[in-house]
């Protein structure tokens, strides 16, 4: 298996600003996110895309990436969520994650246009993660 981002995370090998943690699943914020409080949240097994998902814990996975978002949506005060995910096209870590990013109207997200924007620094990241978790059911 090619090296992957998503395990390293996981394992701990790579950094991250985790924001949901459980037995199955890890929430943390994008690095290089659409809008501020973008997070992914991802099966902690290697799991490569939606197809490949077990059936038995898809319901766990989909209200995670619920509750996530409630909490994504609350700690930002967004008045939305976009809830995306690639499978093969597109799917920059070969590792399933959900992309949940928060909206809010006229933003300037348009079609498939994905501006990126920047944490302005490591507390930057921290503040978000805190907000995020505390919003947390």
């Amino acid at each position: 298996m090619m090296k992957c981002l998503i395990c390293d995370i996981v394992s701990g090998k790579e950094k991250s600003f985790n924001v949901f943690e459980d037995n199955n699943f890890i929430g943390f914020l994008d690095i290089r996110p659409l809008f501020i409080g973008h997070c992914l949240i991802s099966p902690k097994n290697h799991v490569e895309n939606i197809y490949s998902l077990p059936v038995n814990i898809g319901n766990n996975f989909l209200t995670s990436i619920q509750n996530l978002g409630k909490a994504i949506k609350k700690a930002v005060n967004s008045e939305g969520t976009f809830i995306a995910i690639n499978n093969n096209v597109s799917q920059t870590i070969p590792h399933l994650h959900v992309h949940i990013v928060p909206r809010n109207k006229g933003d300037g997200l348009k079609g498939f246009f994905w501006p990126r924007t920047e944490y302005e620094s490591e507390e930057h990241f921290k503040e978000i993660q805190h907000k995020i978790i505390t919003c947390l059911d």
